[in-house]
C-alpha cells in the first residue's frame, strides 16, 4: 500500500521552496512506463510552467491538496480561454484538462500542492508542443509572463515580452 502522508507533503513543499525552479514532484507511479501517471506537484509562486499541450490521447486531472493555484487554457494565439482557480474547500477543487489544449498552471500562494493524474507512459513535451507565444523557461520575459498568468482573466492576451 502506498501512502501520501502529511510528512511527505511537508518535505515536498520544503523542497519546492528551496529548489531553483520553485517546484518539486513526488511520483506515486512505479515507473515512467506505468499506464496511469500519478504524482503530487508542489510549486511556489514564481515557478514557470510554460504553456503547452499534449497529444490527442493525453488528458490531465489536477486536484488541489494545499494552498491555491489557477489552471489556464489558451487559444492558438495565447489569449486566455478559461481560468479556473483551485483551493481546498473552495468552489472548485479539481479540474480536468482535455487533450490537445494549450494550458498552464500557476501557483497563487506559497505551499501549493496539486495531485495530478494522466495517462502514461510518460512522454516528454516536444518542442512543437510548447507555445511559441510564451517565453522559454529562464528566458527574458518568463518572470513577467508568470506574473501575467497569475492575474490573467478570460480574454487576456499575452504580454509583449513573450
Amino acid at each position: 500500500m502506498k501512502r501520501l502522508t502529511a510528512d511527505i507533503l511537508a518535505a515536498l513543499r520544503a523542497e519546492a521552496a528551496t529548489n531553483p525552479r520553485r517546484r518539486k514532484n513526488f511520483n506515486l507511479h512505479a515507473s515512467p512506463n506505468d499506464p496511469i501517471q500519478r504524482l503530487c506537484n508542489a510549486f511556489e509562486p514564481g515557478t514557470y510552467v510554460r504553456p503547452h499541450r499534449h497529444g490527442a490521447d493525453v488528458w490531465e486531472l489536477f486536484l488541489v491538496l494545499g494552498a491555491r493555484a489557477a489552471a489556464l487554457t489558451f487559444d492558438d494565439h495565447g489569449t486566455v480561454t478559461a481560468r479556473t482557480e483551485l483551493q481546498p474547500g473552495g468552489e472548485v477543487q479539481a479540474v480536468e484538462l482535455p487533450p490537445g489544449v494549450w494550458h498552464s498552471l500557476v501557483s497563487l500562494a506559497p505551499n501549493t500542492v496539486l495531485f495530478e493524474v494522466k495517462p502514461g507512459p510518460y512522454r516528454p513535451t516536444g518542442e512543437n508542443d510548447f507555445a511559441a507565444w510564451a517565453p522559454r523557461e529562464g528566458a527574458p520575459g518568463a518572470d513577467t509572463f508568470v506574473e501575467w498568468m497569475a492575474r490573467a482573466a478570460v480574454g487576456a492576451r499575452p504580454p509583449a515580452t513573450a
